[in-house]
């Protein structure tokens, strides 16, 4: 039977993340340790990893933090088969996450797995439908056959709760020390280039959403665009943009559907925040200085010498 730890980056915990906590630890599959990379030893209240046997707390600085290095670290750490990356704003559906996600090991060719990610109590209607449109009910596999057909979407596979076959994230040489985000697509490009395939498990569920103004969405669609351009090796040559376009046609429709047509506003503004932005993002290396630490949601990694 594979061996499972898992990884959670924190800073300034709250609820949420004593929820999730609670969860993992009334999980039916047995999880050997609860890794926390935590940002700055200040804000973590000390209790928690008290009260949490299997939990071990290791600190980094603000500075220190990057979205690949601190990851990576983590999975270092661990000596698991298997090594669930999670955030600190994900909770688990019901005891049968880590279960769901581990059987999707159970094939030798599949080198990650990602679980499904469901609306938070109090999410817009946009985003519950966002959520439906990036997760859907449906489990499949992606492997190195499918980027002509699905582009972009073959490498999707996402940090809020995702396993990584340990020997072969070695293998692959882990996630990029330095990035300003998208650690997990950068690494799933490789992953499906060297052969190795994507599990989406359906049933592997996770309660996760935020409600992003079109100025957010402005900022992450920046920075992912930024880190797309930096890693051509991962991304050149795959299509993305058409999937933005399918989600606002089939978004608006719902909206629409659903007696809600004033939501059809929200949907345009979002998303031509999130298309100027990704937009600039490519352009990055053409942007003065100024305008880029305007644009991005990631001021430190830019602050570093030499950026």
């Amino acid at each position: 039977m594979l061996t499972a730890d898992i990884l959670i980056p924190a800073y300034r915990p709250d609820e949420r993340f004593e929820k999730l906590l609670k969860r993992l630890d009334a999980q039916c599959c047995p999880i050997r340790r609860v890794i926390v990379m935590n940002t700055e030893k200040a804000f973590f209240p000390k209790e928690i990893a008290e009260q949490y046997g299997r939990v071990e707390v290791h600190h980094v600085t603000k500075s220190e933090f990057d979205h690949g290095g601190t990851r990576d670290r983590g999975i270092r750490l661990s000596d698991a088969d298997v090594v669930v990356c999670m955030t600190q704003d994900a909770v688990p559906k019901d005891r049968h996450l880590i279960e769901n996600l581990m059987k999707a090991f159970e094939d030798p060719e599949v080198w990650a797995a990602y679980a499904r990610q469901l609306p938070a109590e109090g999410c817009s209607e946009v985003e519950a439908y966002t959520r439906s449109f990036n997760y859907p009910p449906e489990s499949r596999r992606k492997g190195k056959e499918d980027l002509p057909a699905m582009g972009i979407k073959a490498f999707f596979c996402s940090n809020v709760c995702a396993a990584w076959r340990r020997d072969r994230y070695l293998e692959l040489g882990g996630f990029e020390k330095r990035t300003i985000f998208n650690e997990d697509m950068i690494l799933a490009g490789k992953l499906l280039q060297a052969g190795g395939r994507i599990a989406y498990c359906a049933d592997a569920r996770v309660i996760h959403s935020h409600n992003y103004s079109a100025m957010q969405q402005f900022h992450r669609y920046f920075d992912l665009a930024v880190s797309q351009t930096m890693h051509p090796e991962a991304f050149a040559g795959v299509r993305s943009e058409s999937e933005g376009v399918r989600l606002v046609k089939k978004c608006a429709g719902h909206c629409i559907r659903v007696g809600k047509p004033w939501l059809v506003f929200s949907v345009v503004t979002q998303n031509a925040g999130k298309f100027l932005g990704y937009r600039l993002g490519k352009r990055y290396k053409k942007l003065p200085r100024k305008l880029i630490l305007k644009c991005t949601m990631n001021r430190s990694f830019w602050q570093e010498e030499g950026r």
